[in-house]
């Protein structure tokens, strides 16, 4: 956080040549109850979590100044949330917290943005790096960041970064740090063609932090990526395809290589909507943390709400999977309205071995500024991981 002050303190004096100042609030409220049952685990966990979220936002021409801080409290803490609870319950990872989840100092040109200190990064679809949006306490960076568009249709979004403030919060520790240090860079350059955004991208994650797996999540990753959608008539088509090859990077001991492939697609009737993909996140020798690995993801937008591939198998994993819901506009009280369901069948990538099923279910409703939903998560095991069955109602709140 020193290293966050000095530049802000560094660009400050700049912003202070300004404009009239306007002052915008942000607030949020979420209100979430999650059970967890488990095979092989003596209890079911159940967490009833309130997490607040209260800040401010400056403006004055092209410069801005936010801060914002948030709080996370367990009212009801029947569960092992990683840092405290019994390993005899299943794992909730919303700990207790209170932070600063962002302090940063932004200056905005036309073609030219320039964002300093704490704050959310998300990268395409949050595959490789993203804020964790589901989880509680979330996840944010100390970074400097840059976004350029030198042309129409061209995009650089380029980051350092030098601390990851991770979602175990103020307690974490251990292999679960509450920041993981390091030298982390980030690339992305998108242009914009008749069948979609074509970008290529590059993931350089130093997890400087030998309590964190002894240094075996530090990986390079370089890749491609397009996504697009097109009308045809009252239906939308969309798509996007991605390939990155990972290996061994900063103070990883090990040495190896590892594929990332996706293909997806999906098509909105208008109310029906349907989809389908397969991501592959490859194996190299089948030694442990020698696969593909995401570990500044947000894991939870991949591969089944369960969690049970937060961190890769050694021997890989294949997702195949399909998806089928509706969505309403606007529906009686309501202003909008989906019902979602998505089925996924897993296997390793080495030799194809099923690993098991999981079933994903998602009922949300949306009035003003409040949002409401329901979801439920069955995984069946087949040679990886235990059955496992999880629930989630949830209230949101937005100012």
């Amino acid at each position: 956080m020193a290293r966050t002050l000095l530049l802000l303190a560094a660009l400050a004096p700049a912003a202070a040549h300004a404009q009239a100042i306007t002052l915008a609030p942000l607030g949020e409220a979420r209100l979430r109850y999650e059970s967890v049952e488990q095979d092989g685990l003596d209890a079911a966990s159940d967490a009833l979590t309130l997490r607040v979220r209260a800040g401010v936002e400056a403006k004055a021409g092209r410069w801005s100044a936010l801060v914002e801080s948030q709080g996370n409290l367990a009212i009801v803490d029947d569960y092992d949330d990683g840092l405290h609870g019994p390993a005899t319950q299943p794992l909730i990872a919303d700990p207790d917290n209170i932070a600063l989840t962002r302090a940063q100092l932004r200056y905005a040109a036309p073609g030219f943005a320039i964002t300093a200190g704490r704050q959310r990064l998300g990268f395409d679809d949050e595959r490789f790096v993203g804020g964790v949006g589901f989880r509680q306490n979330g996840q944010s960076f100390d970074a400097l960041r840059a976004e350029i568009t030198p042309v129409a249709g061209v995009k650089a979004d380029l980051a350092y970064v030098w601390s990851v403030r991770t979602i175990w919060g103020i307690d974490g520790a251990g292999a679960r740090q509450q920041a993981v240090s390091g030298d982390n860079l980030f690339a992305n350059i998108g242009v914009a063609t008749p069948a979609g955004t074509l970008s290529t991208f590059a993931y350089l994650v130093d997890q400087d932090e030998a309590a964190v797996q002894g240094f075996r999540l530090s990986s390079q990753s370089y890749g491609v990526r397009l996504a697009g959608a097109r009308p045809l008539g009252k239906t939308k088509l969309s798509w996007q395809f991605s390939y990155a090859r990972q290996s061994d990077w900063h103070r990883n001991p090990n040495d190896y290589a590892a594929n990332y492939w996706l293909a997806d697609a999906g098509v909105d009737f208008g109310g029906p909507q349907l989809g389908a993909g397969y991501e592959i996140l490859g194996a190299s020798d089948g030694a442990a943390f020698t696969s593909f690995q995401t570990p500044l993801a947000t894991g939870f937008k991949f591969q089944g709400w369960a969690d049970k591939f937060l961190t890769t198998p050694p021997d890989g994993v294949r997702d195949l999977y399909a998806s089928a819901g509706w969505r309403w506009k606007a529906l009686g009280p309501f202003d909008a309205v989906t019902l979602q369901a998505v089925y996924h069948d897993f296997r390793s990538d080495r030799a194809s071995r099923p690993y098991g099923d999981e079933i994903d279910l998602v009922a949300s409703a949306k009035r003003g500024k409040l949002a409401a939903s329901a979801r439920y998560a069955r995984y069946r095991a087949d040679g990886f991981a235990t059955d496992t069955d999880k629930i989630w109602l949830q209230l949101d709140w937005t100012l």
